[in-house]
């Protein structure tokens, strides 16, 4: 059966109708409702235009509302731009924070001249309609040692202090975050910085959160020199351990499109992280671009902290509920898109996807390799190295997969671009059960 390009729109992720979409921001639960932020340029699938705010709601993670574009560029402090930020529930309001870009006229290079970086902070009862916007921050209240890249603010609070979160820049071009306090989310003071060298020119999307009694800072950092098995894509995102010194820096995702993850925290206590399955300045290509729309988030993923302290990701324990047809996994079966596979391993295992992509383990090495240059979009070959390799969970939808190893011990995600509708799955070393899954119930409801 030949596909019709409008069926790349997905099932399983959440993804513009029309435009550009990057980092998710804003995310938090407030009012009996999950709130996922997003960067957004509604004018236009390559980015070019108004850098806004998207917002979709949902109670359940299943069933999505879209209301929106939610945040614009409308006052000077953030006339080119509003950019990546975080929320916090306080005081019966969701507090919105991010970075309102200013590029100014003039030869400049806008590194270490020509860019304001202010972080704004926005309320709202309802997630979507919003007060005024205040500047709580501007480059004169950023160290001296700071170049004009400072952004992507993060808050939470920690006993009776909000904390905060920046991403920077320094003059001498290394990555590192800025460290705020607050008592009242309004009047911020620089506490400390936190870094380490020969780590990249920048860190983004700066995110600090604990489980259990550690703690842990996870950065987009760019600049790092890529590595066969580590940083392979133009830029990176992982985590450090931070209980003291910043120490074992891991990638979250070692795929082809993953970048500027947040996590935030469910009422029962679980850590949730959602990343855009994208990633700035790639050397590959999205189709969709012809049909008006590019990029997608990740579906939301339950972090968890293993016994050495590594964190594992999984797909939130809600997406289960979209499991409908079960069965064996056989060699040479054919399944529509989107499906779910949940299979043990052996020492060794391969898995060819629709002729489309392979996935192996071979002498601890997983490899990930397009095998159709229509459906890769310019996408090769990634890897990562295990010790083993037991479990594979993988979610295909109907332009994504997402590779869960080990229980979330590895994580790989990539957009692909079948021609088909169905699938045929030949494998080797492998056992398991095959699931058809519904689809996220997403609405409009534009305000």
């Amino acid at each position: 059966m030949r596909i019709m390009k409008n069926n790349w729109r997905q099932k399983l992720h959440l993804e513009p109708k029309s435009g550009w979409l990057n980092d998710p921001n804003g995310l938090s639960w407030f009012n009996g409702c999950y709130h996922v932020y997003f960067q957004y340029a509604p004018d236009d699938p390559c980015g070019d235009g108004d850098k806004c705010w998207g917002h979709w709601c949902s109670t359940d993670m299943l069933r999505w509302t879209y209301t929106g574009t939610v945040l614009v560029p409308d006052i000077p402090e953030d006339r080119n731009g509003v950019y990546s930020g975080s929320g916090i529930a306080a005081d019966d309001m969701l507090h919105l924070f991010y970075t309102g870009n200013v590029k100014e006229d003039g030869d400049h290079d806008y590194v270490t001249s020509g860019r304001g970086a202010n972080v704004i902070t926005v309320t709202t009862s309802d997630g979507h309609n919003m007060s005024e916007k205040k500047v709580v921050l501007r480059n004169q209240d950023y160290p001296d040692y700071c170049s004009c890249h400072v952004r992507d603010p993060k808050v939470w609070k920690d006993g009776n202090i909000y904390r905060m979160v920046l991403g920077a820049r320094t003059l001498s071009n290394e990555g590192c975050v800025l460290m705020y306090k607050s008592s009242d989310l309004n009047s911020w003071e620089y506490d400390h910085v936190l870094g380490i060298p020969d780590m990249g020119y920048m860190w983004e999307c700066p995110d600090f959160f604990t489980i259990g009694s550690h703690s842990y800072l996870s950065v987009s950092p760019q600049g790092l020199a890529h590595e066969e098995m580590r940083f392979q894509n133009v830029y990176s995102s992982g985590y450090f351990r931070a209980d003291g010194e910043l120490t074992d820096f891991t990638e979250w995702d070692c795929g082809f499109d993953f970048y500027a993850p947040q996590t935030f925290e469910t009422p029962d206590g679980r850590r949730i992280l959602i990343g855009w399955m994208g990633i700035g300045d790639i050397p590959y290509t999205n189709p969709t671009v012809e049909l008006g729309w590019q990029h997608c988030l990740t579906v939301p993923r339950e972090v968890t902290a293993a016994k050495d302290g590594s964190l594992l990701q999984l797909p939130v324990r809600e997406m289960r509920k979209l499991r409908r047809e079960n069965r064996d996994l056989e060699n040479g079966m054919t399944t529509p898109l989107p499906f779910e596979l949940v299979a043990d391993t052996d020492k060794e295992f391969t898995l060819n996807i629709g002729g489309y992509l392979t996935m192996s383990f071979v002498d601890g090495v997983f490899t990930l390799r397009f095998t159709d240059d229509n459906a890769s979009g310019g996408r090769t070959v990634r890897k990562a190295a295990l010790s083993d390799c037991k479990e594979l969970l993988l979610l295909a939808d109907t332009s994504s997969i997402e590779v869960y190893l080990n229980g979330g011990e590895k994580v790989l995600s990539t957009r692909f671009y079948p021609s088909d509708t169905e699938v045929k799955l030949e494998f080797s070393g492998m056992s398991g059960i095959l699931y058809e899954l519904d689809a996220l119930e997403v609405k409009l409801d534009e305000q």
